[in-house]
């Protein structure tokens, strides 16, 4: 079963680190009632990549309106030896728990940079905690998948891309998920069945060389699946050798929808390969290659004229192998006590954060073509430039309800993760460090408030 993730009921409030908890109980034992503001961001960028693609806010969003503290939960923790002196009232506040907060966001899809909140919460401070670990959770798996897709998918030049990666995946989770945000990225569709069915996401698969190997003869082989699949097989050829395979192919005389290369000299093979194909009348027959491919491989093929049609990229997409995490984090930014509002800001060496709601606003060039972002406060008005974050939720309850065709809503992030990348710079959707990079800078008003908060800061550690 892959609760709690998916939307199936309730899920726990034991979702979270320990510390969210004891922070929890120190602002309800306390009566430190304040409203609180925290933002989700990315301090830098992963090793070499030059934007980042927001995605698992659905998820999110489904996980805030449905947390909750069971009995069986709150039994544990009163439990915990941690919680011995913890009075009674911040157990009945876990037992009637629920986000009624508001939150801003990017759209699913979207192109955004470091420093680039990509969440804002709104709510009072003991709930606003409580979310952050599952919060950090969901939205960095999800990002991290459609950023890697994303450059898989520009490597392919308009080729469909399948994502194949659930069996190497850290769970069935997340494969799950990584389907759906490979999706996001930029991919035709998944392997994934239940990915498919959750979310409306199309769905391809051949066979394996299990296949091909159960049979006493190759040829048994492709004519009992073409029996059984005569419009919709891919034939995989390289169990053996690939020549023979395609010949004993065209001696059946049965067209296949595709063949598949999954290893071996994929270059040289997908040129013999279309060639034969084209020999035999076969010229609408796809090639589809797949086997440990990642964006660097299929961008190398393609350049060395390689003749394929499609591929299906697995482990290094599902697993984003070349750089595994995305280093985002959730900051206060703002304190409301009711009879004052305080920005919050961090200046501990290389771990500086901005103080204030924020939003992002984009800016196009003469050629259509994103020019620059500036990072202001909300509020902030600039008329040439695109605000980008968006209300989502308010007083806990979602501003659009979850729509009944679970492909819409993945299609439409799809979408403009497209529209996105068609305004990028070409220099930004290249595969190494990006000369210069997009350039986002911070407003002057943003820049004042968090020169004002750090002497604010300053002064206040002198007198203490």
């Amino acid at each position: 079963m892959l609760a709690p993730m998916l939307p199936s009921g309730p899920f726990s409030g034991l979702l979270t680190d320990l510390y969210e908890l004891t922070m929890a109980a120190g602002y309800v034992q306390n009566r430190f009632e304040a409203r609180a503001t925290f933002e989700l961001f990315v301090r830098s960028l992963p090793r070499r990549r030059n934007y980042l693609v927001a995605a698992g806010l659905e998820q999110a969003l489904d996980f805030l309106e449905n947390v909750r503290f069971s009995p069986e939960d709150i039994s544990y923790l009163r439990a915990l030896p941690f919680f011995h002196h913890v009075h009674s009232e911040f157990f009945d506040y876990l037992a009637q728990f629920q986000f009624t907060g508001d939150v801003w966001a990017l759209p699913e899809g979207t192109i955004f940079f470091p420093g680039e909140p990509l969440l804002r919460v709104t709510a009072p401070i003991a709930e606003a905690q409580l979310v952050e670990t599952s919060l950090l959770s969901i939205l960095h798996f999800q990002t991290l998948i459609a950023s890697k897709a994303a450059r898989v998918t520009s490597a392919a030049a308009g080729r469909p891309v399948v994502e194949f990666g659930s069996r190497r995946a850290h769970g069935m989770e997340a494969g799950v998920f990584a389907a759906r945000a490979a999706f996001v990225g930029g991919c035709e569709g998944t392997s994934n069945t239940f990915a498919g069915r959750r979310f409306g996401i199309p769905v391809y698969g051949t066979q394996a060389h299990s296949w091909i190997m159960a049979h006493e003869a190759e040829a048994e082989a492709f004519r009992d699946f073409l029996n059984v699949f005569p419009e919709q097989s891919t034939l995989l050829v390289d169990t053996y050798d690939v020549h023979e395979a395609i010949e004993k192919i065209i001696a059946l005389g049965r067209k296949p929808a595709g063949v598949r290369l999954d290893s071996g000299d994929v270059l040289a093979d997908s040129l013999w390969v279309r060639k034969r194909l084209d020999q035999a009348g076969w010229n609408d027959v796809q090639i589809f290659a797949s086997g440990e491919l990642d964006e660097d491989r299929i961008e190398v093929l393609l350049r060395s004229g390689a003749r394929i049609d499609a591929f299906g990229v697995g482990t290094a997409l599902s697993t984003s192998a070349d750089s595994p995490y995305v280093g985002v984090i959730y900051k206060l930014v703002e304190v409301d006590t009711g009879d004052a509002v305080r920005s919050a800001a961090k200046f501990s060496q290389e771990k500086i954060t901005y103080p204030g709601r924020k939003q992002i606003f984009r800016f196009t060039g003469e050629e259509g073509k994103f020019s620059s972002d500036v990072i202001g406060l909300d509020g902030e008005s600039f008329p040439a430039g695109n605000p980008l974050l968006v209300p989502v939720m308010r007083e806990g309850k979602r501003l659009e309800a979850p729509g009944k065709d679970p492909s819409a809503t993945i299609e439409k992030a799809r979408n403009r993760f497209l529209a996105d990348r068609a305004h990028m710079p070409a220099r930004i959707l290249g595969f190494h460090a990006a000369e210069p990079p997009f350039p986002v800078r911070y407003s002057s008003q943003l820049e004042e408030l968090h020169n004002q908060v750090r002497l604010a800061v300053a002064k206040t550690a002198r007198s203490g």
